[in-house]
């Protein structure tokens, strides 16, 4: 849903910020080298790249919010921004859409329905456990919490068929 992908897309951004943030804690002068950098790509000159850097470096969180910004190329202020959560869900939607369609091209009848839950319970379990590869959450806890999401959507949409009197097989 774009619930679960906004929330992983957040989780993920969530979880690159925090690394730099630990490289910022760690190795501030590394970090320091790698704004002044930053700064000489834009045109700065190298001493006053320097000078800028070791300024910015003394205030860890406009540090990390640079280094969001221009290492990362996050804006910390709008993760999960609409627009990007629009394009990627529509994309992984129309991927994901065919997954319960095969079974239907390559088999018939209740072989094809045990398929289709089959592909989509492994697909959706995947996916979740991918993601939380990602975002630095337990795998296991991704795959199942996707699965749970899944089923539950599927579950419903069997059940308002129902209701509506549109009948599989």
């Amino acid at each position: 849903s774009d619930l679960v992908s906004v929330r992983s897309q957040r989780e993920f951004h969530e979880y690159q910020i925090a690394l730099e943030r630990e490289e910022l804690d760690q190795y501030p002068q590394e970090e320091a080298a790698e704004l002044a950098l930053i700064y000489q790509a834009k045109g700065v000159e190298g001493g006053e790249a320097r000078r800028m850097a070791q300024a910015l470096i003394r205030d860890p969180d406009r540090a990390l919010d640079t280094l969001a910004r221009e290492e990362l190329g996050l804006n910390p202020d709008e993760l999960g921004a609409p627009w990007g959560a629009a394009i990627s869900s529509f994309l992984a939607f129309s991927f994901g859409a065919l997954i319960p369609l095969l079974p239907y091209l390559l088999l018939s009848g209740r072989t094809a329905f045990t398929g289709v839950l089959l592909a989509s319970g492994i697909s959706l379990f995947g996916v979740g456990a991918a993601i939380s590869l990602f975002t630095g959450k337990r795998a296991l806890f991704g795959g199942l919490r996707m699965l749970t999401i899944g089923a539950a959507a599927g579950t419903a949409t069997w059940f308002i068929g129902g209701a509506l009197g549109v009948a599989l097989g």
